[in-house]
């Protein structure tokens, strides 16, 4: 995963009529922590924030996060909760979680389905999503947007398991490796 250039300041208003008050401005409050530091309270501007989520393919995205007037000015983070306002869908705030460019990280990441099955085309079955994410672990460099798994060879009565789906070195899929994750079935009268 490619990271992305993400500017911030260090948050002085806190509460409810701080969080209010910054985004009457046009800014979000966020907040970074990890291993190597104290949690702290940062502001990013709403604009360069909502441009990051439309521009990437799920809400896992690798941010070089540029704060300024620190002491560390240059953190490399994984953005870790976005929410959401639940009427207007705008960004109310975002949590950064700090990572290490040599360690590993574990992050579920989206599963997308591409081609039509041969046994949904063919024998009139349905194609079954029953993973929609797979936890991951990789260096935070290497973690895949999302994870693309060919059906168009999948029979009738057929399944991708976690086994089967093979990713770049370095990046491992956790979990029961006979799950499966894709199947066309029959349909139901």
């Amino acid at each position: 995963m490619k990271s992305v250039a993400l500017n911030a300041t260090p948050r002085a208003l806190k509460r409810r009529a701080g969080a209010k008050a910054l985004r009457e401005k046009g800014r979000i409050p966020a907040v970074i922590y990890g291993r190597q530091a104290q949690a702290q309270n940062l502001e990013v501007q709403a604009k360069e924030m909502e441009d990051l989520i439309h521009r990437s393919v799920s809400e896992n995205v690798l941010v070089d996060l540029e704060v300024k007037d620190d002491a560390r000015p240059k953190r490399l983070a994984l953005v870790q909760e976005i929410q959401h306002h639940p009427l207007s869908g705008k960004v109310l705030h975002v949590d950064f979680h700090e990572v290490a460019e040599n360690e590993k990280v574990t992050v579920n990441v989206p599963v997308e389905t591409v081609g039509e099955a041969a046994g949904v085309k063919n024998s009139g079955g349905v194609l079954e999503h029953i993973l929609f994410k797979l936890k991951v672990r990789s260096l935070p460099k290497d973690l895949p947007e999302q994870i693309i798994i060919d059906v168009s060879s999948l029979e009738l009565g057929k399944a991708i398991h976690i086994g089967e789906i093979k990713l770049s070195d370095g990046v491992e899929i956790l979990g029961d490796k006979n799950i499966p994750v894709v199947s066309v079935a029959l349909p139901r009268t």
